[in-house]
């Protein structure tokens, strides 16, 4: 468990290789590879500069988590949750803590709320290749229960060691319990969503859990706003899908 499953160690190590640039790429697509080369480009030409490769860095991140044991979760998990999706990304969503499915898979969003998630994705011409996906705890809690401040406060650094390592330029925090851990302070989530704050050098947007979508249908136009602010931030084309 120290050094990670070989599914989880992929997560942040497939993506690294240099792709090729094709005019019928996104300009979200492009834009990432241009950075990856510009990016290779400068390691080549600085000959004792030593930097870890973000896919590397988040890897070695996920080796810590694997083998944590800051809080009494440890005992009941049956795999941790790193997190996964692009290192370079620059979009991140946060979601509160993984499920019994992520908990048995080791990735994060993988059920019925991480099928949603997808379409909401999709909705705004991503898929989750392009963006990064992780809670705020990594390890499950009990029969889902909401996570205790100490829990928070014992693996929250892994997330904010993430995001610094991933600079991106979008975080969404999906629920009031993420953007809470987030942002420090405890409202419910239709008075913090809707609007972008600046956040370690990123804007963070809050909005609807995934899973509670899922109760509440009649939300998902609310969601729809919200991403839609979320596409227009990063530039991104209207597929005309919806979640």
């Amino acid at each position: 468990m120290a050094s990670g499953t070989p599914q989880q160690k992929r997560l942040f190590t497939d993506q690294e290789r240099p792709s090729s640039l094709s005019g019928s790429d996104s300009p979200f697509a492009l834009r990432r590879q241009l950075n990856e080369r510009l990016d290779l480009h400068r390691l080549q030409g600085a000959r004792h500069l030593h930097v870890s490769p973000p896919g590397k860095a988040l890897a070695k991140i996920a080796a810590e988590v694997a083998a944590c044991k800051r809080c009494v979760l440890w005992k009941t998990r049956t795999q941790v949750v790193p997190g996964q999706g692009n290192p370079r990304a620059e979009l991140v969503f946060v979601g509160e803590a993984p499920g019994a499915e992520e908990d048995k898979q080791g990735l994060a969003f993988v059920g019925r709320a991480g099928r949603l998630l997808t379409r909401i994705l999709n909705a705004i011409s991503l898929d989750r290749d392009d963006v990064f996906i992780g809670n705020v705890l990594k390890c499950r809690p009990p029969a889902n229960r909401s996570p205790l401040p100490d829990e928070t406060a014992s693996c929250l650094p892994y997330l904010l060691a993430q995001l610094d390592i991933m600079k991106p330029r979008v975080i969404c925090a999906l629920g009031a319990v993420a953007a809470s851990a987030l942002l420090g302070e405890s409202q419910p989530i239709g008075r913090m969503r809707g609007s972008f704050i600046p956040y370690r050098g990123a804007k963070l947007i809050a909005t609807y859990h995934p899973a509670y979508l899922l109760r509440n249908p009649p939300e998902k136009r609310k969601v729809w706003e919200d991403m839609q602010k979320v596409r227009d931030e990063l530039g991104l084309e209207e597929s005309g899908r919806k979640g």
